[in-house]
Parts: structure tokens; sequence; C-alpha cells
């Protein structure tokens, strides 16, 4: 295990600002390549991603070093795929990351890209967002980089942003799930293992390896969206343990609210008592009935029918199927029916159990899982069922 100093500044992922390259070295430091190179310093670089715990950022909280070894460890050389591909509607956080801390990302990716032996790096972006200027502007003020970089734009599509449906769409520009096993960081884009880590799990591999594990646990942080009923939206850099209360109070309290969705739109209502202290953690979060998924929260007014607005969200994730599995073309449209039904007061309870019922772990990817622990919620939270 590497020993690291004890005495390092600890800035956070932002800075509050866009950082150019002169800007990023003075806030965070160059990265200490003489830490980690040959193979006794790839070593080093996934016991300490190993050592801080690090999890993915994307939604689902896998480990991250775990991951890393796997494509490590494959027969082919790896690939890296950067997954920016912000298709949450409810989250800001990874477009606001590559717009004000670019290099931050850059630098996360390249040291991926050496912890799993890559020669290739790419940057996957939704078409038409704005950090592909960003990012584009970065790589230019870059010299010397071990790995060359590209950006792919992909189609702003809901699934588009799942990690085979990002392979997929690299290999033949069809930017829908496959079945797994195996999963890309086993056998991905042209047969090669292929890491696929969200911006912000890489800014944050970025940090760690400058400060190290133990002060990277010590202050870890996590960026979340949170708008709704609050007087400040937003996107907040917090500590990683924070509850949801606190993280609402920072931006401005709930107000006259009943309910909070955490997670995004594949994520659960939580009742919101006053005071709410429920940690953002997964596991927390879980004990609580609520799943974390995509760091956001977003604040469902007083005035609001949680029903008719779980039957909208439900009506927009049926029609962003990838139209490929009978849980998504058929299953989904079954359930925001239901909903509806139950939004206009219409008996359609027992129906919507039984489907609710049956639909986890068929679909070629989570997203079907993620609509039904939404309307699980709802009916929890709003129908007391």
């Amino acid at each position: 295990m590497t020993t690291f100093p004890d005495t390092v500044t600890q800035p956070g992922l932002l800075a509050g600002r866009r950082l150019t390259l002169p800007g990023h070295l003075a806030y965070h430091g160059p990265v200490p390549w003489q830490r980690y190179s040959g193979n006794p310093g790839r070593a080093a670089l996934l016991d300490a991603v190993e050592a801080a715990g690090l999890t993915g950022r994307g939604g689902a909280g896998f480990p991250t070093a775990r991951k890393m070894r796997v494509a490590a460890g494959g027969a082919k050389r790896a690939i890296v795929v950067a997954n920016g591909c912000e298709g949450e509607r409810m989250s800001q956080k990874d477009r606001t990351l590559m717009r004000l801390a670019p290099h931050l990302v850059l630098d996360g990716v390249m040291l991926a890209a050496h912890a799993v032996r890559a020669t290739e790096a790419i940057i996957c972006v939704h078409r038409g967002d704005p950090s592909v200027a960003a990012l584009a502007q970065a790589l230019g003020e870059r010299g010397g980089d071990p790995v060359a970089t590209r950006i792919v734009e992909v189609p702003a599509r809901y699934v588009a942003s799942e990690e085979s449906a990002l392979v997929n769409f690299l290999a033949n520009g069809d930017a829908r799930p496959t079945a797994k096993p195996p999963r890309p960081v086993e056998r991905g884009l042209n047969g090669r293992p292929t890491l696929v880590d969200n911006v912000e799990t890489l800014a944050q591999l970025a940090r760690l390896a400058r400060i190290g594990p133990e002060l990277f646990r010590a202050g870890e942080s996590m960026l979340v969206t949170v708008s709704g009923a609050v007087s400040g939206p937003g996107v907040y850099e917090v500590p990683a343990g924070s509850s949801v209360g606190a993280v609402l109070e920072l931006a401005g309290g709930a107000g006259a609210a009943q309910a909070v969705l955490v997670g995004g739109y594949g994520g659960s209502w939580l009742a919101l008592p006053a005071g709410n202290r429920v940690p953002m953690t997964h596991r927390a979060l879980s004990a609580a009935g609520a799943s974390l998924g995509v760091a956001a929260l977003w604040v469902l007014p007083a005035s609001a029918d949680g029903l008719t607005e779980t039957a909208g969200i439900l009506a927009y994730l049926a029609g962003e199927s990838a139209n490929q599995c009978g849980p998504c073309m058929f299953g989904l449209p079954a359930i925001a029916a239901d909903f509806a039904d139950l939004a206009a007061r219409r008996p359609a309870l027992s129906r919507l159990r039984r489907r609710l019922g049956v639909i986890p772990g068929r679909g070629a990817c989570g997203h079907p899982d993620g609509a039904v622990r939404l309307a699980a919620s709802a009916l929890r939270v709003f129908a007391g069922a």
C-alpha cells in the first residue's frame, strides 16, 4: 500500500467557477504521476481506490475498484469510457461538473486509463449538451496526456446513458442496451474490456489520487441536484454523509412540502417529516424505504398530488423505452395507465400490484426496474399501500 502525506490541502471538486488549466493546477495541484509510475504504481492506484471506498456516482453505487480490477485483468488492452450523458432529467450535476471542472474529469480519465492499461479513452455526452464545448476547450489546453481522448455525442434519450447502450452506440450507432452477461467491463467495445465510469466518479478518482484514501474518506463529498419546492434550486457539493434534510436546508429549506423524490425518475419517494435526518447513503436510504440512485432531490409541494405527478413521470419513462424487451414495451405503458387511473381515483390498485410484482429483473437493462421502484414507493407514500 502506498504511503500518502498527512498534510495535503483538500479542495472540493468545484471551485464555484470554471477553471482553465492554470487555474485547475493552482486549485488542485498536479497529478502525482511519479507515485503511480509503472506496474507497481498501477497496483498502488488500484489499492488506493479500494481503500478509499470509492463507488460509482452514476446511480448504481458499484465499487469502482472492483470494476477497475476486472478491466485491468483482461486478456486485451482496455478502453475507458467517461459517461457524461446525464439522461436523468432531475439531475444537473454531471454537466455542471464538466462545465466548471473539465480538467479534473480529464485527470480522472487519464488515471483510470493508466490503472487499467487502456490505450483509448472516450468521453460520451448527449447531443446538444453545452458541456461538449467546455470539454473540447479543456482538451485543447492540455498536452502530453498519455492516452488519446475523443468526445462522442450520444442521442439524448433516457436509456442511452446505460453502460451497455453506450458501448453498443460506439460500436454500431444503436444507443440501446444489450443483454448481460458479459458486461462491458468484461467484453465491451471491439471485444475489449471497457471501463464505463460516470464523470463524477472519475473526478473523485482524480481527487483521491492526489490526497490519498485516508484524507479522501475523511472529506469525501458528493454532488447533489436539488429542485422543486425549494428557494435555492441548484447543484450542491455536500459531505458524503449528509442527511436529506441537511441538503435541503442548503437549498433554502423545503418549506410547505409533503415528500421528496430521491434518486430521480428511477428513484423513490420519501415522506418528508420536519427535519428529515436520513443520511444520503445507499444503505441508509434503503433502510428508510428509498433508493439513492442518481444524487438528485426533487421536493414535492404540499399543494401537488403525488399520484398525479408519479403518473406523469411513468408516462415519460414508458415513452423513453428502448422498445426491445417485454417489460419495457408492454409493462411500462400498463403501469403508467394504471397510475393514471389511480390519479383519477379509478380502481386499479390490485391490477397494478400484480404488474409491479412480475416486471423487476426481466429487462435488458435497469430501466423497468427503476420505474417499478418509483411506482411502488408512490403507493407507500401517497396511497398507503
